[in-house]
């Protein structure tokens, strides 16, 4: 069994310091915005930060994903000292790291534990029991699934998740679903047509492993450079001798 031992052993003063400075923010006497916000005024920067940190992965710029993942790293950390000083709640970083220690090590008896496991497979094949064991309340497939996800990668994962129990594209009534997407017009008139178009267009993605919402990420870049080759090459012809 391998042992979690020695693992924060080694000093990190500059997350100490980070710590430390959003903590003196929120204080009497910092910043009258950092003291004012909650959890729920800073969602908005939460999804801001990630989506950044995901254009920086996607775009191969390391120096801008380093700064990204510090805006995330930021974000948890407002958060946990948000908690630190609201009653009901009363937890700090220390927790949320001791927690999530905890959660990988019972999500890892192939490493912390005698089962085994000699490949990502084999771990993927029981990690579902696991969280089953960890969360014994929920009754669905699809509860803890977030539906703020964007729509494409929502429904991947939905129907990642609806393949567990047996449902698929085609299980649904003919007509009355996204089983009926076989169906749908390749031009759709109206939003339920489109609905089932773009519904049969993820499962199609993920059948074939490829992700859709990065996919129309792809596109969308390749769109804007057409776009900004088209301005410049407007500006070129407008621009005075």
């Amino acid at each position: 069994m391998t042992s979690t031992a020695g693992l924060g052993e080694a000093p990190h003063p500059g997350l100490d310091e980070l710590i430390a400075t959003v903590a003196l923010l929120r204080a009497p006497g910092g910043c009258p915005w950092d003291a004012d916000q909650t959890h729920e005024s800073l969602v908005q920067y939460l999804v801001e930060e990630s989506w950044e940190l995901i254009d920086a992965i996607e775009s191969g710029d390391r120096a801008e994903m380093l700064e990204e993942l510090g805006d995330v790293l930021y974000q948890v950390l407002f958060h946990a000292d948000i908690a630190a000083h609201t009653d009901g709640e009363r937890f700090d970083i220390d927790d949320v790291a001791r927690h999530m220690t905890a959660k990988m090590v019972s999500r890892h008896p192939h490493v912390f534990g005698d089962r085994e496991a000699s490949t990502a497979e084999d771990v993927v094949a029981f990690w579902e029991d696991l969280k089953a064991d960890e969360k014994p309340h929920r009754t669905s497939v699809l509860d803890g699934v977030p539906r703020g996800m964007p729509a494409l990668a929502l429904a991947q994962k939905m129907l990642g998740k609806a393949e567990k129990v047996g449902v698929g594209l085609g299980s649904a009534d003919a007509g009355t679903g996204p089983g009926a997407a076989a169906d749908a017009p390749v031009s759709p008139a109206t939003e339920e047509e489109l609905g089932r178009v773009l519904f049969e267009l993820a499962a199609s993605a993920r059948a074939q492993g490829l992700d859709a919402e990065r996919a129309l990420r792809v596109a969308l870049r390749g769109f804007e450079a057409e776009v900004r080759a088209a301005e410049a090459e407007r500006a070129d012809v407008t621009a005075p001798d």
